[in-house]
């Protein structure tokens, strides 16, 4: 049997492309990954989600998205897909030994942010520890907050943490930021933002909430303890592409490659959503937004084939 689409990941971007596939009555099959959900199954509070004032947890939020996928038809497999093969239609892909063919592919499978990698932090994440300024500065609110970095996205994240922390304290372990010059400067001159240099965090205190980091200089070893309410990780995402970068056309850090407006991909008949294509925006709504295109893309494309 060929599917007439078939998703790879779930999250905003994966889910909504399977809600509007499935109205369209294309009957999408969605291979979710074991880490289904995307990034906000790390996410206490959401409360940017347009229709719930009162906010939602990001678990909960995806797993609504997952029951009106499967309302109105979506089947999904719980699995990680392993192979792809785009050289020919029907497209193939793998989940071990298991092939499934298809007649288009929506690309959902994110963006994972970089960690430091320390035990606690894990542990912390959602409380206290974050990878998105947009999404949690809102709750830090007149708190201190640290922020790990020295590059654009580092100066941007403390620029809009400024706007609720009383203060925010960017953590580099160089003894300079690597910058843009103007974004460095905003930074540096902003009356809010101190800058600790040659340092980095070994760990993250705190029972149940952040409540300080331990602290060591990068030339002299010495180790100290630093109080704040919260910790960003500005260090970078890491697209999930290694399956697709031999067949689509990805940039330097790993972006699938998008043709014009659209969501088409570097090959017809296969269309990308969510983080896995975007380096900009990285927000739920931004990714579910591009899943809804990439559906409409397909089904467009599909009809034209026809």
């Amino acid at each position: 049997m060929t599917e007439q689409v078939l998703i790879i990941g779930s999250g905003p971007a994966g889910l909504t492309a399977a809600i509007y596939a499935a109205r369209a009555d294309l009957k999408p099959f969605m291979i979710e990954g074991m880490a289904a959900g995307g990034q906000l199954m790390l996410t206490t509070d959401v409360e940017n989600y347009p229709g719930f004032p009162d906010g939602i947890m990001g678990p909960e939020l995806m797993e609504q998205f997952r029951k009106q996928a499967e309302r109105f038809g979506t089947r999904i497999a719980t699995a990680d897909a392993t192979r792809v093969d785009f050289s020919s239609r029907p497209f193939r892909v793998w989940v071990d030994a298991d092939e499934y063919q298809a007649d288009s592919v929506i690309i959902s499978t994110g963006a994972s942010a970089r960690w430091l990698g320390l035990e606690n932090e894990t542990r912390l994440r959602g409380h206290g520890v974050s990878a998105c300024a947009t999404c949690d500065g809102f709750f830090f609110r007149n708190l201190e907050v640290a922020v790990v970095g020295g590059g654009d996205s580092a100066m941007e994240e403390a620029l809009f943490l400024a706007k609720f922390a009383t203060k925010v304290t960017i953590i580099h372990r160089r003894d300079e930021f690597r910058a843009s010059k103007i974004m460095a400067r905003r930074a540096l001159e902003h009356d809010k933002i101190e800058v600790i240099w040659d340092t980095e965090v070994i760990d993250v205190l705190g029972e149940n909430q952040v409540e300080g980091l331990t602290l060591r200089h990068a030339t002299t070893g010495e180790t100290s303890d630093f109080k704040t309410d919260g910790l960003f990780l500005a260090i970078g995402h890491t697209p999930n592409t290694e399956l697709f970068r031999d067949s689509l056309e990805v940039d330097d850090v790993g972006y699938i490659l998008l043709r014009g407006p659209g969501t088409m991909t570097s090959v017809e008949g296969v269309f990308a959503a969510g983080d896995v294509a975007d380096s900009t925006y990285r927000q739920a709504v931004s990714a579910a937004g591009t899943g809804c295109m990439a559906a409409i893309d397909a089904e467009r494309w599909l009809a034209e084939q026809e």
